[in-house]
């Protein structure tokens, strides 16, 4: 008699949670020890987002690909290339969250500041990248669907 396969479930929501809610304090934070540290905080220049759209795109194109070869549509992959590309998206799914929660931190974290000429600015720029973090959750959770294949056979 064989043993039950354990399966593998998709990333929680709660593990995501968690990432962005690290990501968000580590980003507010940011600002006050970079000042009291070093006497500037860190610029955020249109690097930072465009690397994230770039990121996006990449992992967007891999989960269409993917599941268009699961799903028989394209070129089958082997198993070891379905099962690294899984475990990419859950990678880019955690990473993005923290990404996201510490953009969107740092963003928080120059509201109100007025006496800073660059604050607006910066403010501006890390709720782009916030955004664009969240879109590699997103799509790092879509890589993560594509690689789930059918049930074939009864269900014990």
């Amino acid at each position: 008699m064989t043993e039950p396969r354990e399966r593998l479930r998709p990333i929680s929501g709660g593990a995501l949670t968690l990432w962005g809610v690290v990501g968000l304090v580590g980003g507010w934070l940011l600002r006050r020890v970079a000042e009291s540290w070093w006497g500037t905080a860190p610029v955020v220049t249109w690097l930072q987002p465009l690397a994230l759209l770039l990121a996006v795109l990449i992992i967007g194109v891999t989960a269409w690909s993917t599941r268009r070869s699961i799903a028989g549509k394209g070129e089958r992959i082997a198993p070891l290339y379905a099962v690294n590309r899984l475990v990419l998206g859950r990678a880019c799914a955690l990473v993005g969250a923290l990404i996201a929660g510490g953009y969107a931190g740092y963003a928080l974290s120059w509201l109100g500041i007025d006496g800073d000429p660059l604050a607006g600015q910066r403010a501006l720029r890390s709720a782009i990248a916030a955004a664009l973090g969240l879109a590699v959750c997103v799509t790092g959770l879509l890589l993560e669907r594509a690689c789930r294949v059918r049930q074939d056979g009864p269900k014990p």
